[in-house]
């Protein structure tokens, strides 16, 4: 996996190294309870979610080009609901003092071109809570379109389970709309 730039930001392969910037934003209790992850405890914590759940995937870390802080994450995750086509699924998490600049967006925009012209997806999933607005505003700005709700189908850190709203976006879609986005 190669690093990916866009104008405000480098995305670089995710490191044990990173595990204390991951912590910084990771821990803040508005950022992961909204995805369903509980706010990370230690920076030991989110050096165990580097190397089990980030590794594994081959997951981006966010860096600002202006400051070089760490800012957030994003992945291409297995698709569990399309184990025939080439698929993945995306996912992200950002610092909750970079809510609302376009910051995930400008990733996401780049990582779908990445999936879609170098890995050769055929199409791309992503899902979300119907309680996460954020998210869906930057799954809308990029394109995807909803499938549906699966009803109670997320368990998140607490035991609760909530209804899971389902995007997906064809590379056709993409290569139609890539010049008309919001």
């Amino acid at each position: 996996m190669r690093t990916l730039e866009t104008e405000r930001l480098i995305l670089k392969e995710y490191k044990e190294d990173y595990a204390e910037g991951l912590y910084k934003y990771a821990s803040n209790p508005n950022v992961g309870p909204r995805a369903g992850w509980k706010p990370h405890e230690s920076v030991e914590e989110s050096l165990k979610i580097i190397r089990e759940l980030f590794m594994p995937v081959s997951a981006w870390a966010i860096f600002l080009k202006e400051t070089g802080d760490l800012i957030g994450t994003i992945a291409l995750e297995h698709d569990r609901f399309r184990p025939y086509a080439r698929s993945k699924e995306l996912g992200y998490s950002l610092a909750y003092d970079y809510w609302g600049k376009g910051y995930m967006t400008e990733a996401a925009r780049k990582v779908i071109e990445f999936a879609f012209n170098e890995l050769e997806l055929q199409i791309m999933c992503i899902c979300t809570s119907t309680v996460n607005t954020r998210s869906q505003r930057i799954i809308e700005k990029c394109g995807f379109k909803l499938e549906g709700v699966i009803r109670m189908a997320y368990q998140i850190y607490d035991g609760s389970l909530r209804d899971s709203m389902e995007f997906s976006m064809t590379k056709e879609e993409w290569e139609t709309n890539k010049g008309n986005q919001k």
